[in-house]
């Protein structure tokens, strides 16, 4: 199970974050941070999974944004590693080369497109043009 999504720069500013498990505010700033400093102190030549408290974390890094994704230790790192894979093309097919400019302007689209793709915690979307679809026809409402 996924238990979040985070979206992180260089610097380790949070711009994205998704809970599919109840944890308090107060909670969340010390996960990010620790997490923050678990992946982006990692080399680029080290393995992108990393085992972290009762979890695992599952990151990549796409020019100045990385993709963190915890999930629990029966999950597929791969798997998942697919996932973000996929989450960053849906995103690049939407933006047409997203950066993080895009998500900050466009946080409420960007969770669409990751509701669309998981929902309570399960992967239940991959195809591109289906995950795309709810969007487009709500950018036709606004524009037409």
């Amino acid at each position: 199970m996924i238990k979040f999504v985070l979206m992180l720069n260089r610097q380790g500013q949070t711009r994205l974050s998704r809970y599919y498990e109840p944890l308090e505010h107060s909670r969340r700033v010390p996960l990010e941070t620790d997490v923050v400093r678990a992946c982006l102190s990692r080399k680029k030549d080290e393995c992108s999974f990393v085992e972290y408290q009762d979890f695992k974390l599952v990151y990549r890094q796409y020019a100045a944004l990385y993709i963190v994704v915890g999930v629990t230790h029966s999950e597929n790192e791969l798997s998942t590693y697919e996932l973000i894979q996929n989450f960053v093309e849906v995103l690049d097919k939407y933006f047409s080369c997203v950066s993080e400019l895009d998500i900050m302007f466009n946080l409420d689209r960007v969770h669409v497109i990751l509701d669309e793709i998981i929902v309570g915690g399960h992967v239940v979307e991959t195809n591109r043009s289906r995950i795309l679809a709810p969007l487009l026809a709500l950018d036709k409402m606004v524009d037409g």
